[in-house]
This record gives C-alpha cells, structure tokens and sequence, in this order.
C-alpha cells in the first residue's frame, strides 16, 4: 500500500504551535494542567505540546503516561499514583480512528472528581465508531472505512501523518 501523506514535519509543528495557543486559551485560569498522554504516540505529543505551552504562558504542565493494549483495552494504568480530584486533564493521543482508545483512556479518570477532563489528538478520522468528539483537533480527515491514518515520529518529533 501506497503511504498518502497529509502533514509534513514543518505543518505538524504549525498544527502543535496553534494547538499549545488553543489550549493556554481554553485554560487561561488555570495554574497547572495534567497532560494524560496515551503510550507511545500520544505521550510524544504531549511533552511536545507541554513544552509549548509552558514556553507560551504560566501554567505549569504535569506529564501522566496512560499504558492501554489499544486492540484490547480492558486494562488502563497511569505510571504514578495522582489525586485528579478538581484537577484539570488534558488528555492527549495521536490519532483518533475508531474512538475506542480514547473512550477507554479515560477509565482511571473517572475514580476522582476532576475540575474538567478535555481531549486532544493531533488527527482526528472522521469515520469514528465511538461517540468521541475531541476538543482539540490538529487536522481533521475525510477517510473511507478501509484508510487508516498513522502518525511517524521520534522521542522528541513528529515527522509527519498519513493515510493506508
């Protein structure tokens, strides 16, 4: 299969720059957010948008790391124990495809009170199984059934996104 190419390294950073500005926005009276960023992927976004954010305002960003199998996710954990109790949540994934990871991310939250939960991704495929409307969107795609969106990156980058 032919890989169809819908962000490149210099727009994926456009999308993160004017996503960090969308969330200080959303959130200017808060002092801190937890950033909830879904192993692998989604955590990679999420420090790179925490970076940004910090860099562009006064509110200090907080890291989870969310662990789910995203083809069985029964199984939720957070790598350290936090109160989320009127806390603010940011949670943070790559790709929305079916919803379904998303949905189950979510699970470990729902044992505290948060002040507010919000989602992020930085692609959002429109043909979603799920009844998951992300927040925030870095790009939006059209995709038949059949196309899937998959997101290539490093530790420390997004080098692009693109269609199967």
């Amino acid at each position: 299969m032919e890989k169809k190419y819908i962000l490149d390294k210099d727009n994926t950073a456009r999308k993160l720059r004017r996503l960090a500005f969308e969330i200080v926005e959303r959130n200017y009276d808060e002092q801190q957010l937890f950033f909830a960023g879904i192993r692998q992927s989604g955590l990679t976004v999420a420090k790179l948008l925490a970076e940004q954010v910090m860099e562009i305002s006064n509110i200090h960003v907080e890291l989870v790391e969310v662990s789910l199998d995203k083809k069985y996710p029964v199984e939720v954990t957070l790598d350290r124990e936090i109160g989320f109790n009127n806390q603010s949540i940011l949670l943070i994934d790559d790709v929305a495809n079916s919803g379904k990871t998303m949905l189950y991310a979510l699970k470990p939250f729902l044992q505290f009170q948060p002040r507010k939960i919000q989602t992020l991704v930085l692609v959002e495929r429109t043909h979603k199984t799920f009844p998951v409307q992300p927040d925030y969107v870095g790009l939006s795609v059209a995709t038949t059934l059949e196309e899937h969106i998959y997101v290539e990156l490093t530790d420390t980058e997004i080098t692009g996104a693109y269609l199967i």
